[in-house]
């Protein structure tokens, strides 16, 4: 895979991750919130790594 398909796709979650971080504003939220931590979690550690292998990329 070419690395720009890969920094693309990169930015694309870090979108979903800022609309994530919104929800987890949400009040109303109830126990789905352990699940938006977990997703937030993951794509964290899936950033760092990437960051880590593409140093230049980001």
């Amino acid at each position: 895979m070419e690395i720009q398909i890969i920094c693309d796709r990169i930015a694309t979650i870090k979108g979903k991750r800022e609309a994530l971080i919104r929800l987890l504003e949400q009040p109303d939220l109830g126990t789905l919130r352990i699940d938006v931590n977990q997703a937030l979690e993951e794509i964290d550690d899936l950033l760092e790594d990437f960051d880590r292998t593409f140093p230049a990329q980001s």
